[in-house]
């Protein structure tokens, strides 16, 4: 069930690795599937409350599990890594990924499509099915920051399931370059909801996105809207999968897919609240931001939730080292640490008086910060409140 991965290391002698998560890693392949739990649920008893299944599984189960069995702090040695990279098993996982996430959303559309349910059973399993397609973007993600053309593509086409075909250009090129920076409108300020968040971040990122595609492709001598367009390109797989679900099933789709497509895109404005809140990259002398450093994003080493996703919450290495691969993503010491794995942040941020209470003491508390608010990225509109709270706390 595990790998041993031998290496030389100039310092160290002979290293020795054994990757017991090898196996562990096909969870955030079959994870896209838990539709059709409450599917199957449903399908043997015909008890439609059923079909919610998948939350209880992914909001009380695995951040149950995240607490009960703690954190993953173990790392591969670096002299392995040139190996674990190069296994393709890794990036077959994440490949296989791909199919699986047109597997679920068309699965719940046909049992729309087919079945005779009550207005907030289609409502509850649209829910579910946009949640599932927010691990798509995962997927996306994963795959969009690597250089192989194979790679790329499949990005694209993953991120076509939930209508979220910008996000490749937006992520790499926009929020890896002003993460945790005022400029950023993915990286959430201090005291800022969720809600208010949103909308900065759910429309800034489509803007953003359209503007660097466009800059690159005339640089190239080509127009925005030609077929060399990476956007365009995910996007008329959306319209040809979702135009097709509404021939197949009928009209009710359209309902499904307007809030399979919101929640979706949701999940994905959900995870970058959590992954930057509040942190602040220094300014230097010649006005410049300093390079990103694994301080600069919280980080959280749950086992469980990180097993679902690819890593992504190994989000500090992630951002220091963007191309670096899941299975390699390292665990460093004095980082900004969230309390749960993303399953047990999001509905943490759902409810704003709640996030703040935990995060706001969390985020002044942190080494580089030092109870110092010119080190945290604040909210203008909040500033003031904000200020008078924690800048006399730091005066006393």
């Amino acid at each position: 069930m595990s790998k041993l991965y031998v290496a030389n290391d100039p310092v160290l002698g002979r290293v020795e690795y054994r990757d017991r998560k090898r196996w562990w890693w096909l969870l955030s392949v079959v994870y896209p599937l838990i539709p059709f739990v409450g599917i199957g649920a449903h399908a043997a008893t015909g008890y439609q409350i059923l079909l919610g299944i998948p939350l209880l599984i992914s909001y009380g189960l695995m951040p149950l599990l995240d607490a009960l069995i703690g954190d993953d702090r173990n790392n591969p040695p670096e002299a392995v890594v040139p190996q674990l990279e190069a296994d393709r098993y890794y990036r077959w996982l994440t490949w296989a990924t791909v199919p699986l996430h047109f597997v679920a959303l068309i699965g719940c559309a046909w049992w729309v499509g087919t079945q005779s349910l009550s207005w907030w059973a289609v409502l509850m399993l649209a829910y579910i099915a946009g949640t599932d397609s927010g691990l798509g973007i995962n997927t996306g993600h994963e795959l969009g920051h690597k250089q192989t053309a194979v790679e790329q593509w499949l990005a694209r086409l993953v991120l076509a399931v939930p209508a979220y075909g910008h996000f490749t250009v937006e992520h790499g090129r926009g929020h890896h370059r002003f993460v945790s920076t005022p400029d950023d409108h993915a990286s959430a300020r201090m005291g800022e909801s969720i809600y208010r968040f949103a909308l900065r971040e759910l429309p800034g990122g489509i803007r953003r996105a359209w503007q660097l595609e466009s800059q690159r492709l005339r640089q190239l001598g080509s127009s925005p809207w030609s077929r060399h367009n990476t956007m365009l390109q995910s996007y008329a797989v959306t319209a040809v999968l979702q135009l097709g679900l509404v021939v197949a099933f009928g009209w009710v789709m359209l309902p499904f897919l307007a809030v399979h497509n919101v929640v979706a895109w949701w999940q994905l404005t959900s995870a970058n609240y959590v992954e930057h809140y509040g942190l602040l990259r220094q300014r230097g002398a010649n006005g410049q931001y300093e390079v990103p450093q694994p301080h600069h994003s919280w980080n959280t080493n749950h086992l469980i939730t990180n097993l679902a996703l690819f890593h992504l919450q190994r989000h500090s290495d992630h951002h220091a080292h963007p191309t670096r691969r899941y299975q390699s993503l390292r665990h460093f010491e004095q980082l900004p640490q969230l309390p749960s794995g993303y399953f047990g942040m999001f509905p943490m941020a759902y409810v704003p008086w709640w996030w703040f209470k935990v995060m706001d003491p969390r985020l002044m508390a942190l080494p580089h910060v030092g109870g110092d608010l010119e080190r945290v990225n604040v909210d203008p509109a909040r500033a003031g409140r904000i200020w008078e709270r924690y800048g006399r706390a730091a005066a006393a």
